[in-house]
């Protein structure tokens, strides 16, 4: 079979026997726009890995939860010794307080930051997961979706929440009760997250009962475990209505926290979809809003301040993604990418901001439902 070039341009159509076929033009991979985008990560990486910034830190993470551990033993003590009701309820602010610090040492297992090997960052998770009593393949499955496509709006679980809009065009799409309510989204979003403590521990039940999983009964042992001895020492400790009141203001304010510490991260930083063609490095960045750091807020945050290092390299230790950040910086600066950071309440301005401007149309047309 003779095969003859019918131009030397490589664009014109190549003559294979009685067939012809269009030859793509040849791209320079070295000035191929979409195979430098790939080779930004690469070569961001390369520069963390020279700092160190990945190396496990066994020290810390044994310090860390000694401290948290300690924190949750104090507030399980004041139950015992405290007779005052409204000292109680401090207390229940407090227990809020510990149980997320030491959440976040759940989610730093999850992303495998403590341990180098898999199998014991999994056995720490399931711990801290009876702590909290939320299952924790839920929550890693979830949050590892959230991981791989932030903010997109087709794949990004923490997206897919029936009563709010990220985009104007998901507002459009309300219907009913739904398109009445979302309208007014700002005004209810900070409040509503006094409920994300039960509605996540309702997400680790129905994940339980609908999957076929590795370690089912485990979770859902630990899980009810959690809640037999949670409820057993607030009522043994307290009357019943002291009680109910101590688990009213635990559950919700500690929902509140966890919100309040995620909300930040994406909410009202640039949506996309499966069309959108951007490349790892982009995304990530692009996604994410970085709180600014200091001490005291890189102690409430559990490190979740510095979201664009942490989504960029999720299993770095958390100690390590303030050193990383001025690398990360620099070499945004570098590629002409975008690096959205804020004060704390600046940022939950622009989440507000956000939230009521891309669900306009939904005041501004008559409802007719």
């Amino acid at each position: 079979m003779v095969i003859k070039d019918a131009a030397v341009d490589g664009n014109a159509p190549r003559t294979v026997g009685a067939y012809s076929r269009h030859v793509e033009p040849f791209v320079d991979p070295a000035t191929n726009p979409a195979v430098l985008q790939q080779r930004d990560y690469a070569e961001l990486k390369r520069r963390i890995v020279a700092a160190g910034l990945l190396e496990k830190q066994p020290g810390y993470f044994a310090f860390n939860s000694f401290v948290r551990l300690t924190l949750l033993g104090t507030s399980i003590a004041i139950l015992f010794i405290i007779n005052s009701l409204w000292l109680q309820l401090l207390n229940a602010a407090f227990l809020a307080f510990a149980l997320t610090q030491i959440g976040y040492l759940g989610h730093d297992a999850g992303h495998r930051q403590i341990f180098r090997g898999a199998h014991r960052n999994d056995v720490f998770g399931l711990g801290i997961n009876f702590l909290l009593g939320l299952g924790r393949t839920w929550w890693v499955d979830t949050h590892n979706e959230h991981h791989v496509d932030p903010n997109d709006l087709d794949r990004d679980p923490h997206t897919f929440l029936p009563i709010f809009a990220f985009s104007e065009e998901q507002a459009r799409t309300k219907e009913g009760f739904l398109r009445r309510i979302v309208g007014y989204q700002s005004f209810y979003f900070f409040p509503i997250l006094l409920l994300e403590n039960v509605g996540a521990r309702l997400a680790s039940v129905q994940f339980l009962v609908a999957r076929e999983m590795k370690g089912k009964v485990w979770e859902a042992s630990a899980m009810v475990l959690h809640f037999a001895i949670y409820f057993g020492l607030v009522f043994y400790a307290l009357s019943w209505w002291h009680a109910v009141l101590f688990v009213v203001v635990h559950q919700s304010l500690q929902g509140l926290y966890m919100g309040s510490v995620f909300a930040p991260n994406h909410k009202g930083m640039p949506t996309f979809t499966r069309e959108d063609n951007l490349d790892y490095f982009r995304r990530q960045v692009l996604t994410s809003r970085n709180v600014v750091s200091n001490p005291v807020a890189d102690f409430w945050y559990g490190g979740l301040n510095y979201q664009i290092e942490h989504h960029l390299f999720p299993s770095m230790p958390r100690n390590k993604l303030k050193e990383a950040k001025p690398i990360v910086m620099a070499f945004c600066k570098e590629r002409s990418v975008s690096y959205a950071e804020s004060g704390a309440i600046r940022s939950n301005i622009e989440i507000l901001q956000f939230l009521h401007q891309v669900s306009a149309s939904l005041r501004s047309v008559p409802q007719n439902v």
